[in-house]
């Protein structure tokens, strides 16, 4: 690296990681929509555990919809995004359920360090726990997880599974879009250039130089506004780094599926080129097929990687269906898909179901011969 590439990065954590502390208030909002979203949030202080973080401090944005009342549903948001993404959805619940969604350190509207901090997917499952607990105080609560928070909402089952006494229930779990078997995933090479030094440092000095959107599409533009929310744009190639976590430890994290005895609803976007349906398909069979407890595969035709904003209402459907008892048990799988599969359109959900392998008997007066089929005497 160049002393005036060092130079620049320097300025860029220091004075950069300094302007974000004041950015809460002086942040100049192009989009209603964001500024909304902004203002709808709320903050909580987490202390982090990674060991190279030296405990750091950060602040993380949560928001809440609902009636406190109504049953409890919790969003995790994936990469390179934040609960923003849910925004199309929540409507379609919020009457319903009691809906609470965080961004995590790095994303969002939540603190965004530049001097080195590690944004790690173990520490974000435990900031999970922390948020439940602590902060909404759930008791008992359905997860939907989608991309990299996919692979934080494995690493929080398994903490929850080995916990005697955690002290709240998980009823429901759904996992959507994401790379959370690598060796099938399609990465970009954007993706690629943020694990290594001397392309991340590329790819720094780039985002830095970045003109803001003023203008435009009005979902195009708060995206744009929350990437830039305390640098955004920068945090995101150290958060990128979590391929390197989920390589390592993805098949353990999968592996507490088949142990869990929490229902769980599977929903993949079928247009999705960076994370293709092979890898559902390879998730479903070796670890969700098989298992004792409740388990649902859908499909999402005209959805890409990001069902909840390109088909929210089917989502939302599917999720309330699941947690209403309307899905159906193994044995009454091949009747559902008969009668639901009558009536839906082609951009519904379609239920895939479990795979069944054995010899068929026909309930037939009729058998095959070589020589022609023939009446059973």
């Amino acid at each position: 690296m160049t002393l005036s590439r060092k130079l620049f990065l320097v300025f860029l954590i220091l004075f950069g990681a300094q302007a974000s502390l004041a950015q809460d208030d002086e942040f100049v909002f192009y989009s209603d929509l964001a500024r909304d979203w902004y203002q709808g949030g709320d903050y909580f202080e987490w202390t982090s555990t990674t060991e190279d973080n030296n405990a750091k401090k950060v602040n993380v944005f949560f928001r809440t919809w609902g009636d406190e009342t109504k049953p409890k549903l919790v969003l995790i948001h994936g990469f390179p995004n934040s609960s923003f993404d849910y925004y199309k959805m929540i409507p379609f619940l919020e009457d319903e359920y009691h809906i609470a969604a965080l961004d995590f350190p790095g994303s969002g509207f939540s603190d965004k360090p530049l001097d080195g901090y590690n944004y790690m997917l173990e520490e974000n499952a435990e900031i999970v726990d922390h948020f439940v607990r602590e902060v909404v105080g759930f008791e008992d609560f359905a997860l939907y997880t989608h991309d990299r928070g996919v692979s934080i909402g494995l690493a929080f089952l398994g903490n929850y599974l080995d916990d005697p006494n955690p002290g709240y229930t998980v009823n429901y779990h759904f996992l959507s879009n994401s790379g959370m078997f690598l060796p099938l995933a399609n990465l970009s090479p954007g993706q690629l250039r943020m694990l290594d030094t001397a392309t991340a440092d590329q790819m720094l000095t780039f985002q830095a130089g970045q003109r803001r959107r003023t203008e435009g599409e009005p979902e195009s533009l708060a995206f744009s506004d929350i990437f830039a929310f305390n640098q955004g744009n920068v945090s995101l190639i150290y958060v990128g780094r979590y391929l390197l976590e989920r390589q390592a430890n993805e098949v353990r994290w999968l592996e507490n599926l088949p142990r869990s005895p929490v229902p769980v609803a599977y929903l993949w976007g079928l247009a999705d080129n960076v994370n293709p349906v092979r890898i559902s398909n390879h998730v479903w069979d070796t670890y969700l097929n098989d298992r004792p407890a409740q388990s649902s595969f859908w499909v999402l035709p005209t959805a890409g990687h990001y069902p909840q904003r390109d088909n929210p209402e089917e989502v939302a459907k599917v999720i309330r269906m699941a947690l209403t008892g309307q899905l159906p048990d193994r044995e009454e799988e091949d009747e559902f898909m008969r009668s639901y599969g009558a009536s839906r359109a082609l951009e519904d959900a379609a239920l895939v179901g479990h795979t069944k392998i054995e010899a068929l008997d026909f309930p037939s007066s009729i058998e095959y011969t070589p020589s022609g089929y023939r009446v059973i005497d």
